[in-house]
């Protein structure tokens, strides 16, 4: 079956989801990988929403918020935002997903501000991006993959990924882990163990490394074995369109 990039996206986030783990879901495409996650491989993950919404069980119907009805109906709770960002402050939350409009080498995010040779560009904000980035255990990254997007250096710090690098986060005594993904249109980075750096380890089946490279904004580090992304299987992409029959979020009736 042919799929978009956002459905491959979808797959590739729901793989990083282990069964049992309580998900900072956040919007748009983490709100069905969390969906795929639960119905495959991590059927006991539980779900956190911003708006104060914690789900064990998926929605029964598509979801374009997270404070649409059928997220609130059936919930395991339905508390304030407080109360769920509690829970990354007291070390409780084992994956965040968040995306951002710039990122750096070191997964540093801005949904902030940006500028643009003296062009100022307002942008929404942090949202619970920066609590997500500072204190879950470990966050994702999921963004389309441009140039103007992937660059040297974030206009503005909003979300901290690895800051200047190396052992930065336990410098300045950031209590999460970091991200230990970053998930794009063209292919699937970690992160250099030592370095903090992003490495390209897989590109998307079709992509190859020069698109990769001619869309970021520093040299890409490239895995020693470069691999290319597991295609989504038939069931996979059937569960995800049953979630989202519009693609509103995927793109795949458009």
């Amino acid at each position: 079956m042919e799929y978009t990039p956002q459905e491959l996206m979808v797959v590739v986030a729901a793989r990083e989801i282990r069964d049992g783990e309580v998900v900072f879901v956040g919007m748009r495409l983490p709100l069905l990988a969390f969906l795929l996650a639960k119905a495959t491989h991590a059927p006991q993950a539980v779900g956190l929403f911003e708006n104060g919404v914690i789900r064990d069980t998926p929605a029964a119907e598509f979801l374009a918020t997270m404070s649409d009805g059928p997220n609130v109906t059936g919930a395991a709770w339905c508390g304030e935002m407080m109360e769920v960002m509690a829970l990354l402050q007291s070390g409780r939350v084992d994956l965040g997903f968040i995306g951002g409009a710039q990122i750096d080498r070191f997964g540093n995010l801005n949904t902030s501000v940006t500028n643009d040779n003296g062009k100022i560009t307002r942008l929404p904000g942090s949202g619970g991006a920066c609590d997500i980035a500072s204190l879950a255990r470990r966050h994702i990254i999921i963004m389309n993959h441009e140039r103007r997007r992937l660059v040297p250096r974030v206009d503005y710090v909003t979300s901290p990924g690895y800051g200047e690098g190396g052992d930065w986060r336990q410098t300045v005594g950031l209590r999460g882990g970091g991200p230990v993904a970053v998930i794009t249109t063209l292919g699937l980075f970690r992160f250099d163990p030592t370095t903090k750096e992003m490495v390209l380890t897989s590109v998307h089946p079709g992509v190859m490394a020069e698109k990769v490279k001619a869309e970021t904004g520093w040299p890409v580090r490239l895995a020693p074995t470069l691999s290319t992304t597991e295609a989504p299987t038939e069931a996979e992409l059937q569960r995800i369109r049953s979630y989202d029959p519009q693609g509103f979020w995927t793109r795949s009736r458009q």
